[in-house]
Order: structure tokens, then C-alpha cells, then sequence
């Protein structure tokens, strides 16, 4: 009995040390076969089989040596095996599996000796994390296309009308116009600066800012204005120009069609681990079927809105729609845009995000920014 719970714990304690070994492999390999920890998940593995030498090899050949250098041309014939068929190959005193990363062959685990678990499992819990770092890889790319897009469709609407603005104000009120034209200025710049894929809530806020104040000029002073955040959600960082693209919705299709002065509101807040911003209009709403089918990008531009057809509907999906795919791309498909509206109603736009996400505040952290 008593030996028969020594096993037990002690093969308990193999399956923990495998699937830490496992994890930390998972996060050498973030960066594929060809990152930095290529080289330090070979000696982890090497490690976890007990092995004499294990080799992390790619199509072209090995990527990282865990032990004693193998003589080539051996090696070279055994990988050369593998990838042929595609099948584990064998050479005495080697052996080497292929990683097979969604569903094509990526490379090969060799392994020369070792009396620990399995190669071919794994092989397999190896392939799995490269499979992971080649999801992550993947959605940081549609993300940067989706902020190139974004960058790109910013409203030559708005843009127009502030420097109409401007312009208007020169002659009656030179110096509320030397203000707007240096918010204007401070506006362009953050929009179209050359900078990383995330910004401080802090960031963002300021730029809202001075998009609104561009905004109320236009509408003579009569749109009402509120925007308040929580100071501990300021350095929590979001990707770029995530909040802008729902305010300026909110104005052009909420607070522009109807009639008499408007307001909208800016509010950001902790919630337990999430952040939380929400802006809210008063302006004329939508049918929640509509902002659903926005978000599904399955808009048409006659679909109906309060007082009758949706005005440029198309181009009111850009925003919203580009911003749902980014925080879904980034954190997950929980954390999607979340609408509240109906026609006559107003419309209020929710972003919920992690307040701590490791890769952003590192990225932050190394350009100085937190």
C-alpha cells in the first residue's frame, strides 16, 4: 500500500515537472524556430528526455543544439528522412520526429540517446506550441493591417469640416482659431504617428479630447462634452486608436442627423481585472439589429436607422467593425465591442480590455512609455 502511494505521488510529480517543462517551452518557442528561445527550449527538452544532444531543426536545417555538437552529415541524412515521408526516422543512436504545425510539415525534433518520456509526444507538445506562436503571429499581423486600414479611412469628412472651421473662425475669432488650428495639429499627430500598436488610456484620452473641442466648434459650441476617467485606468495600455473611431461614430451618425444641440459622454473606469470605457450619445440610435449586423460586417447601406435610411451606413461600420475585429484579434473573442441602442434612444459603445496585458505594457515599458 504504502509503496503503491509512492508510485503515485511520484509519477504525480513527473506529470507536474512535464508540464512545466511544457509551459516554458510553449513560451521559448513564442517567437517560432527561428526566435531567440529556440535555444533554451533544446536544453529544456533535453533535460525532460534525459538525452544526449537534442536538435531543433526547420526545413532548412538545425535552429538550436542542446549537447554535444552531432557530426553533420549524419544529422543532415536523418532530417533528410524525415522530412521525406514526413514520418519519425530512425538512425541509431538518433531518432527524430517531424513537427507537423497546422497540418504542414515545419521542421523536426531530433533527439540522440535519452531514457525519458516519450519522443513522439513530445514531439507533439512541441509542434502544439509552435502552432500557438504561429496563431499569435498571425493575429498581431491582422491586427497592424486592420490599424493601417483604420489609419487610412480617417474621415476626410471631419477632416474637412474642422479646417472649414478654422478657416470661419479666423476673421471673428483669430485667437479661438490659433487654439483649434494647434489642436488640429496635435490631432493629425497622434493619428498618424509612427508608433507601436498600443497607447496608454492617458493617450488616447488626450486625443479625444482634442477631436471633441474640434467637434464643438462646429457644432457652435452646442454639442455638451463630458469625459472622465478613472485615474488608475490611465496607464493601462489598449492598441492605438481604439477610442477615437467610436467618439467620431458617435458624433457623425448619432449627434449629426439630429436636430438642436447634443451631448456625449466619455467615461472609463476599473472593473475588478478589466478596464472599462464606454462613450455614450444622445443622438438618434439605431436599430440593435443593425449595430449587430455593423459588427458582423454584414451591414447594407439601406438599412434602417431612427427617421428612416442609415446615412452613409457603410462607412459607419468602418470604425466600429475594425475596432470590434482588433480587440477580438488582440484579447479574444470575448472582448468585443458591446452597443446598446435603439432608434430615438442614443447609443452607448462598451470596450472592456484586461487592465494588464503582458505584451503591451513590455512593448510600452521598453518605449519609455509607462
Amino acid at each position: 500500500m504504502l509503496q503503491r502511494m509512492r508510485r503515485k505521488r511520484a509519477g504525480e510529480g513527473a506529470t507536474v515537472r512535464v508540464l512545466g517543462v511544457v509551459q516554458a517551452v510553449d513560451a521559448d518557442l513564442r517567437d517560432g524556430l527561428g526566435g531567440r528561445g529556440a535555444v533554451q527550449a533544446a536544453r529544456r527538452l533535453r533535460r525532460l528526455l534525459a538525452a544526449d544532444t537534442v536538435v531543433l531543426a526547420d526545413l532548412d536545417g538545425p535552429v538550436a543544439v542542446a549537447g554535444p555538437e552531432p557530426d553533420a552529415a549524419p544529422l543532415a541524412e536523418l532530417l533528410a528522412q524525415t522530412y521525406e515521408h514526413a514520418n519519425p526516422a530512425h538512425r541509431p543512436p538518433w531518432t527524430a520526429e517531424p513537427l507537423i504545425v497546422a497540418g504542414e510539415l515545419s521542421g523536426a525534433l531530433a533527439v540522440r540517446g535519452g531514457a525519458g518520456p516519450d519522443i513522439a509526444a513530445v514531439a507533439t507538445l512541441v509542434a502544439r506550441s509552435l502552432d500557438h506562436a504561429a496563431l499569435r503571429r498571425a493575429r498581431s499581423r491582422i491586427a497592424q493591417a486592420d490599424l493601417r486600414t483604420l489609419r487610412a479611412q480617417i474621415s476626410p469628412h471631419f477632416l474637412h469640416n474642422a479646417l472649414a472651421v478654422i478657416g470661419a473662425r479666423i476673421r471673428t475669432d483669430p485667437d479661438r482659431a490659433r487654439t483649434l488650428l494647434n489642436d488640429f495639429a496635435d490631432y493629425l499627430r497622434y493619428s498618424f504617428a509612427a508608433r507601436g500598436d498600443y497607447a496608454t488610456v492617458a493617450d488616447e484620452l488626450q486625443a479625444i479630447q482634442t477631436y471633441l473641442e474640434l467637434q464643438r466648434a462646429r457644432f457652435d459650441d452646442r454639442m455638451e462634452l463630458s469625459v472622465r476617467m478613472a485615474p488608475e485606468i490611465l496607464p493601462v495600455a489598449i492598441p492605438f486608436l481604439v477610442i477615437q473611431p467610436i467618439v467620431e461614430n458617435a458624433v457623425r451618425h448619432g449627434l449629426e442627423p439630429k436636430p438642436g444641440p447634443g451631448a456625449i459622454s466619455v467615461r472609463g473606469f476599473g472593473e475588478g481585472p478589466l478596464c472599462v470605457i464606454e462613450i455614450e450619445d444622445d443622438g438618434v440610435g439605431m436599430d440593435p439589429e443593425f449595430a449587430q449586423a455593423i459588427l458582423a460586417g454584414k451591414e447594407r447601406r439601406d438599412d434602417k436607422r431612427a427617421g428612416g435610411v442609415s446615412p452613409d451606413g457603410a462607412r459607419r461600420s468602418v470604425g466600429l467593425a475594425n475596432v470590434d475585429q482588433r480587440l477580438r484579434a488582440v484579447y479574444g473573442p470575448e472582448y468585443g465591442l458591446v452597443i446598446e441602442t435603439a432608434p430615438g434612444s442614443g447609443t452607448k459603445v462598451i470596450v472592456r480590455v484586461p487592465r494588464f496585458n503582458r505584451t503591451a505594457s513590455a512593448l510600452l515599458g521598453h518605449l519609455g512609455m509607462r
